[in-house]
């Protein structure tokens, strides 16, 4: 799985009007309503008491928990096929990442949220506790509902740890350092990309998947102590100085009154409703694009059409909800960011990134390279993960380059034409008789294309903001980059179910066929030269089947990648050393209250 890689503390001052030198910079709609909530006011204090090693620590802390996380998703990406295909159900791989997507796609914006209404700490604790949770379901499922059904909980304490560790980042840099440190969390990738892959071997050659799930139920609480404690400490250094504002109280009165009081405080703040609705529409329109093999009926089943339907009406009542003051008095979605062009943009551009990485790279292609090219389980995962890696490089030194250059959208555009490139190279070198060179050389290609967008586009997207509306429209742009990733998990899925089945069936020899099912569903079977050998009717069949149906997901690819080349002339080009967005307290490229001196 890729990684990608976010929000800023909200405050009361709007951001700084635009410079003499910059005439051309779009003033972000604000209504100038919005209240400090007590989550982030408790922040700013903590921001207050930073030492310079203090800070060092925290920043060690996201390093580590980054590192974790990285080399766990490293090597549980290698182990998924085997997972499901342990169940019989290879091809439910898309189901995963469609439920991971939905609940990647919603988790954002709430546990943004949760961040701004509870605190820093609390939020990072809710997360821990859900990633775990998610690791020992999937250790223990029995059968791939409760494995996938896993997901959400997995999901959630992956997405939300990934925008907290950018919440944070936010609070503690300025803007033009602020694409660097962004990068930090995917600093890891240079290491895990290649070790993953032999880790998730060892794991399969000398025990059961499970374990290469449920170690991490222990080894990711102890890595995130540092950070804990370091905002622990700092929290009641803020209190002893004075600096930590009293926490606001719900109600009094009667108990129930109190309950009731603080139940619907809770449900306006984090916006339940729209949380309710977000969720639900996406889960109920990708989910079952997966599923239309499996069921009775396929596309005509009522079940699936009904599924789809309602997840239609939902999508619909969604912005009516939140453009409602009586139904989202605190919106997920603040409907003014609309208004700017950059942002409109920005998170199209994440769309169809990701949309396209989840039919080219995700999620089938490492199955191809186990069957099709015969690679083993650790050079396929190198080979797969190459993509993380020279994105990973690329976004750095792309990070860099606009720390001093103070500008973002050349990046975005260079990199939308790579990445168009790149698919177009797909295309052309994933074939049968190719090179692992040529598959590599492709990876890279995609990669760097991929490094120039992600970072760049979140920072357009955080520039066109308002100092209120940064940390929304930072999850806004996350949770679209999400929806694009389950969007192309879907139609690949979709592709998949149906394409490789039915070409099974056409070319498998008559001694063969009544295998199909076994093949389709087991990719340990598909991939096993032993049965069906090298130069066999039998393997000419199945890698056909592979083969054609990789280039139908590539040619629906490369066609919903042109898109992003069009959006990114339509970001603004900012400079980014005008933009003053009233980060307070102590922060990497500033000092406390900077901007208010100014």
């Amino acid at each position: 799985m890729t990684d990608v890689k976010m929000p800023d503390i909200v405050g009361d001052e709007p951001k700084a009007a635009p410079s003499d030198d910059a005439p051309d910079i779009e003033r972000p709609a604000s209504s100038g309503t919005e209240v400090t909530q007590e989550g982030v006011k408790a922040m700013e204090a903590i921001s207050m008491t930073w030492s310079k090693w203090g800070l060092v620590a925290a920043y060690f802390g996201i390093f580590l928990m980054a590192f974790t996380t990285s080399l766990e998703g490293q090597v549980t990406y290698n182990l998924t096929a085997f997972a499901t295909s342990s169940f019989s159900s290879h091809s439910l791989i898309a189901t995963v990442y469609v439920i991971q997507g939905v609940v990647n796609a919603v988790i954002k914006p709430p546990m943004a949220k949760i961040a701004d209404v509870f605190g820093r700490l609390e939020a990072f604790t809710i997360c821990i506790i859900l990633y775990v949770l998610g690791y020992i379901q999937q250790s223990a499922s029995k059968n791939v509902q409760t494995f996938a059904a896993a997901q959400i909980f997995y999901s959630a304490g992956s997405t939300g740890l990934q925008i907290l560790q950018q919440i944070f980042i936010a609070d503690t840099s300025d803007m033009p350092n602020r694409a660097l440190f962004s990068s930090l969390p995917d600093t890891p990738f240079l290491v895990t990309t290649w070790i993953g892959s032999i880790i998730a071997n060892a794991i399969i050659s000398t025990t059961t998947w499970r374990w290469g799930y449920g170690i991490w139920a222990i080894i990711l609480p102890v890595t995130f102590l540092p950070l804990a404690l370091t905002l622990l400490l700092n929290t009641r250094r803020a209190r002893r100085m004075g600096l930590q504002q009293p926490t606001r109280k719900f109600a009094k009165g009667k108990p129930l009154t109190v309950v009731t009081t603080f139940v619907t405080n809770l449900w306006n703040e984090l916006d339940i409703g729209g949380i309710i609705l977000l969720s639900a529409s996406f889960a109920l329109i990708l989910i079952p694009l997966t599923l239309t093999k499996s069921a009775p009926g396929g596309w005509q089943s009522p079940t699936i059409i009904a599924l789809i339907v309602v997840g239609g009406v939902l999508l619909i009542l969604f912005p009516l909800w939140e453009s409602s003051k009586r139904l989202a008095p605190h919106p997920l979605i603040p409907l003014e960011l609309l208004k700017s062009r950059t942002f409109c943009a920005g998170c199209g551009i994440a769309f169809f990134y990701f949309m396209v990485f989840y039919m080219s790279v995700q999620p089938y292609f490492y199955s191809y390279l186990l069957v099709v090219q015969h690679q083993g389980v650790t050079a396929a995962g190198h080979i797969t993960q190459v993509f993380s890696f020279s994105s990973t490089v690329t976004s750095i030194v792309v990070s860099l380059l606009i720390k001093y250059t103070r500008h973002y959208k050349y990046f975005v555009t260079s990199g939308a034409l790579i990445y168009l490139l790149g698919m177009g190279l797909m295309i052309r070198y994933r074939t049968m008789n190719t090179t692992v060179g040529s598959l590599v050389g492709t990876q890279i290609a995609v990669g760097i294309g991929g490094g120039m967008l992600n970072v760049p586009a979140q920072l357009g997207v955080q520039a066109s903001a308002s100092h209120q509306q940064v940390a929304a429209a930072t999850a806004v742009f996350l949770t679209v980059l999400e929806i694009g990733g389950a969007v192309g998990s879907a139609i690949s899925g979709a592709v998949w179910t149906h394409l490789v089945p039915y070409k099974l069936s056409q070319y498998l020899p008559a001694d063969v066929l009544s295998e199909a099912s076994t093949i389709f569903g087991d990719v340990n079977v598909a991939s096993d030269y032993t049965t069906y050998p090298t130069g066999s009717a039998a393997r000419m069949a199945i890698n056909r089947s592979y083969q054609e149906t990789m280039h139908v997901l590539l040619t629906i690819a490369i066609a919903f990648c042109a898109p992003i080349v069009i959006l990114s002339f339509l970001m603004r080009d900012y400079k980014l050393d005008d933009i003053k967005q009233g980060v307070k307290g102590k922060v990497i490229g500033g000092d406390t209250g900077e901007d208010e001196k100014k």
